[in-house]
């Protein structure tokens, strides 16, 4: 199979423009690689209706192009239930009948890290299992054989995370993002992961769930946000910062393409220009404040 990047949006509305900064980065990285480059549209929650096919003609309108067809996760239902079944049937996994509110509420386990699951579910036996059926449907955990794992980054080094009892599949069935992504990148042959820093914690998870599964745990790429003026992640409510509402500003297309190129020290032009001039140790480290329309 070919190695691959990719970019995974969710299609809960317009991208803005940090977003299309990561993806094309993310872009930058697997062409200057030799990489295909791979379009997952991450649509097992908060998907809305005509959101997809926006993402897709922004991405297209700044030049991020992609190879074969687009993969959906709800086309990959089977796959995130053999995963499952196969660490189910390791011995690798229980039933949670916790709600968020009794998570919060309950005391952290001894030596636990600040933020893990406690384990309330962990140990029960089979009539308390059966009991709780009958009053809340279940999400699936991970049992999990260690409290933390450490992954390489181009960018950070090693980092060593949190790796709790995460879920695997929420209790309304819906495959949890932490499995999904495992699974999703491993069939399609990503060996390159660029996405935004915030998602750095949560991957010491995904890559421990790899390696249980006997998946390839990629090359991990966590790139620096957008941030507003105050130094926050950039978000709709900051202004005008999707391509529809600047060019409803005046501002084209290019002119947006070519500014997120300038903030990572490129020339302007096309994407193809671009990559002649990447050098991913020439990148920016810090987050890029957004200067507005």
């Amino acid at each position: 199979m070919t190695s691959a990047g990719r970019f995974a949006p969710s299609p809960s509305g317009e991208l803005h423009v940090g977003n299309l900064r990561t993806a094309m980065l993310a872009w930058l990285f697997a062409r200057s690689t030799g990489r295909n480059f791979l379009l997952r549209v991450e649509d097992l929650d908060r998907a809305r209706a005509g959101a997809e096919a926006g993402q897709l003609r922004d991405l297209g309108a700044v030049g991020v192009n992609w190879d074969g067809g687009v993969v959906r996760q709800t086309d990959r239902g089977a796959g995130y239930a053999d995963a499952i079944g196969r660490l189910t049937d390791a011995g690798l996994t229980y039933e949670c009948f916790c709600t968020r509110r009794e998570i919060q509420e309950a005391p952290s386990a001894p030596h636990a890290p600040q933020g893990a699951y406690p384990g309330t579910c962990r140990n029960l036996d089979p009539a308390e299992v059966a009991f709780k059926r009958s009053m809340r449907p279940a999400a699936v955990r991970l049992r999990s054989g260690v409290t933390e794992y450490t992954v390489s980054d181009i960018l950070h080094g090693a980092f060593t995370g949190i790796v709790d009892d995460f879920v695997l599949r929420r209790n309304d069935g819906v495959t949890a993002y932490n499995l999904a992504v495992v699974v999703d990148d491993a069939a399609q042959g990503i060996d390159q992961v660029v996405r935004g820093d915030d998602l750095l914690p949560s991957t010491p998870r995904q890559a421990y769930l790899a390696s249980l599964l006997d998946m390839p745990v990629p090359e991990y790429v966590h790139v620096p946000l957008v941030v507003n003026a105050d130094g926050v992640r950039l978000a709709k409510r900051d202004g005008a910062v999707t391509l529809g509402d600047l060019a409803l500003a005046g501002v084209s297309v290019a002119r947006v393409r070519d500014h997120l190129l300038a903030s990572l020290g490129l020339p302007a032009g096309t994407l193809d220009q671009a990559l002649a001039a990447f050098r991913p140790d020439s990148l920016p480290r810090e987050a890029w404040v957004w200067p507005g329309a």
